[in-house]
């Protein structure tokens, strides 16, 4: 049967278990507690639990809330204060956005603000404003929040290159019009070279931004100047890698690995929940063995696993 949903998929679990023949005693809550810890696992070890992909994040001022509607009063690149906190920072505009109504776009927040305070430009206190709340953006928190759905983050994309352009005065193009116009007369071997070599001095004059990545955090830390390497609007392309998400992907639920792997965890709690009552009799003289059940669903686990650790399709081949 297929289950291309999670309520499919528990039902046939259950019915494999025995259901409606026998009584499953397994909480709605214990099974769905299973369900989970069941797709997690396939999340993370599968070969097709996860994809690669390419993220983009922008890169945000940060935007003060104020109690009136004059943010387009405050200049640009003024220096802004607290008059009773003293913290300052500067107004900026961003990319396809700049200060508007009550949102005041800044950015170098030296502390934090007191709700209620009036802040006034340094050079004019005449323009002023009632502070309110603040956001702060990715200019002054130094990292980028990442989605939970994103298991790895691989690279950031370079923000130029030497020859990334396809235009009339690109390296590339000018090298094919003048010496590649026809490949049967010449050879390609001048041509590799350069393209070689223009690579090379892509690694050394455009190096590939590191960073700092934890997926318990959901931060990525870029080792860039927050200051000049991009404007603020812009964005940080990453290349990596996602959790595929069954709600979206509805053939996930009825992957073979997993419905069994489904099974054999409610198996397992339905074994804990009975061993509880190990040895009690009940009328007729049914005995409960709760221990063979939890005994059989683990061994079942093991196999599961090991099926899907180390029988599962190779990875691909990389060479670096």
């Amino acid at each position: 049967m297929a289950t291309y949903t999670r309520t499919a998929l528990i039902q046939y679990a259950l019915r494999a278990l025995g259901y409606p023949v026998v009584e499953i005693n397994v909480a709605e809550e214990q099974i769905e507690d299973r369900v989970d810890e069941a797709i997690e696992y396939w999340k993370l070890y599968h070969y097709e639990g996860i994809e690669r992909m390419y993220l983009k994040q922008r890169v945000n001022a940060t935007k003060i809330t104020l109690l009136e509607n004059v943010a387009t009063t405050f200049p640009l690149n003024s220096i802004i204060a607290g008059n009773t906190s003293g913290t300052t920072a500067k107004v900026v505009r961003q990319v396809n956005e700049q200060s508007h109504d009550n949102i005041l776009l800044v950015k170098s927040v030296s502390e934090d603000f007191i709700a209620g305070e009036t802040i006034s430009v340094v050079d004019n206190p005449s323009i002023s404003a009632t502070y309110q709340s603040l956001v702060l953006g990715e200019i002054d928190k130094r990292y980028v929040e990442i989605p939970e759905y994103v298991y790895g983050v691989v690279r950031i994309l370079p923000f130029s290159g030497v020859s990334t352009s396809r235009n009339l005065f690109d390296i590339q193009y000018q090298l094919r019009l003048h010496d590649l116009h026809d490949l049967t007369s010449t050879s390609i071997v001048y041509y590799k070279m350069v393209m070689n070599h223009l690579a090379l001095l892509d690694h050394e004059l455009n190096a590939k931004p590191s960073f700092e990545f934890n997926r318990m955090s959901n931060k990525l830390y870029p080792a860039i100047n927050w200051d000049y390497d991009l404007a603020l609007g812009d964005f940080l392309i990453l290349e990596c890698y996602r959790a595929l998400d069954p709600e979206e992907c509805k053939k996930i639920y009825n992957e073979p690995w997993l419905k069994q792997y489904v099974i054999a965890l409610i198996q397992k709690q339905w074994g804990q929940n009975l061993s509880k009552f190990g040895g009690l009799q009940l009328p007729g003289g049914v005995i409960v063995d709760g221990q063979a059940l939890l005994d059989q669903a683990q061994q079942n686990i093991v196999a599961l696993q090991d099926e899907l650790l180390v029988k599962s399709a190779p990875l691909n081949f990389y060479c670096g």
